[in-house]
């Protein structure tokens, strides 16, 4: 009884220094909201990195062990995080926060466009594209993703179609690392596309005849329990599904067969031998739509960003604290790495909102200021 007496003791004096420590919170906050005001009126920068390495510095000499010296410096650096979240809240309501530089529209303009997509006829790339644009809109297929990017950017076409994201098997990687080295796109769209892949060869063929199966090596992946059950069967990549289909069909030879989209078998003539051989039923891939404009619709409901950090520790966990303070869902990251930067990377990060939203304006107004380069790749939503 006399341990449980003594230790509720304790617990009473942390309360009373808890109450003061937030008494003490508050009148640094009132500060704090003075400092800001002082900044709206001369222009001055939220961030001094000058004035906080001194307080840094300063704090960590009151005390004398090297725990208390690191907690006490991170503590600071933690509240200091939370005075310039609250400045930037108090200069974005009087205008002086962040800026996208994105035009809001009321809808994204398709009529009469130009669209470009990777691969053949039959590609899930060109599904794609005529699940977002239509029929009827001219659709052109080009060899390669950065080709596809280089005729939006040349003026030869007003949107590419590309893949980003496959549900089963992750990132496209290639497309994150291309976005970077063409920042005069943005992403104005997504699409979903169920993607189901069909097994197919030429007129006669058989399943129990096959020696040689042609997909692109992510489709081959998502089939690998298929090919699993038939080791018999040597998987062959190539550049695209559709690019499969075709092969197939040119050398008509019936122990071949692609895994393709039933389009693909539609538009060079071939059989159907299995459907849905994909093991994850639910498949499917998230695409992109690039185009030139930076717009973005009142509905638009995802952000795409790509940022860089000093390489030092706890600089992306307190870029990504940004988020978590101002409500800001981030439903995806990833990392590239920095080819001019060895071992160093990039990070690419979607988050949920609008950049008319004031919580969205406050997040990145604080993220900008915590790294080292911020770029918005788009907002905007879904077909």
């Amino acid at each position: 009884m006399e341990e449980k007496n003594a230790l509720l003791k304790i617990r009473d004096q942390l309360d009373v220094l808890d109450y003061q420590i937030t008494e003490l919170y508050k009148q640094r906050m009132d500060l704090c909201e003075k400092v800001a005001e002082y900044k709206i009126e001369t222009g001055k920068a939220v961030f001094d990195p000058v004035r906080e390495a001194q307080k840094l510095d300063t704090v960590q000499s009151y005390l004398d062990t090297d725990f208390d010296r690191k907690a006490i410096r991170e503590l600071y650096q933690q509240m200091m995080t939370i005075s310039r979240r609250r400045q930037f809240g108090i200069l974005s309501a009087h205008g002086k926060s962040f800026h996208a530089d994105f035009e809001k529209l009321d809808a994204i303009p398709k009529s009469g466009k130009r669209v470009v997509y990777q691969g053949v006829e039959g590609a899930y790339a060109h599904l794609a594209a005529r699940q977002c644009f239509g029929t009827e809109t001219a659709l052109r297929h080009v060899k390669t993703w950065k080709d596809a990017m280089d005729e939006v950017v040349e003026e030869q076409a007003d949107y590419a179609v590309l893949p980003i994201e496959n549900s089963s098997h992750g990132a496209v990687s290639d497309i994150f690392d291309l976005l970077v080295r063409y920042p005069s796109l943005a992403i104005v769209e997504e699409v979903d596309l169920h993607v189901a892949h069909a097994l197919m060869s030429v007129a006669g063929a058989s399943v129990d005849g096959l020696k040689r199966i042609y997909s692109h090596p992510q489709a081959l992946g998502q089939c690998a329990a298929f090919l699993e059950a038939h080791p018999e069967i040597e998987a062959v990549p190539v550049l695209n599904t559709a690019v499969a289909a075709a092969y197939v069909r040119d050398h008509q030879d019936p122990c071949s067969a692609a895994l393709a989209s039933e389009l693909s078998a539609e538009l060079y003539g071939l059989t159907i031998l299995q459907q849905g051989v994909n093991q994850e039923k639910s498949n499917t891939t998230r695409f992109i739509v690039l185009g030139r404009e930076r717009v973005y619709t009142a509905d638009a409901e995802k952000i795409s960003i790509c940022f860089e950090t000093a390489h030092k520790p706890g600089t992306l966990y307190n870029a990504l604290g940004n988020f978590i303070f101002n409500d800001v869902n981030m439903l995806m990251i990833q990392s590239r790495p920095i080819q001019e930067k060895p071992f160093e990377y990039r990070f690419f990060v979607d988050l949920e909102g609008n950049l008319s939203m004031p919580n969205v304006i406050n997040a990145l107004a604080g993220l900008e200021d915590q790294i080292t380069s911020l770029r918005i790749l788009g907002n905007y939503g879904k077909e």
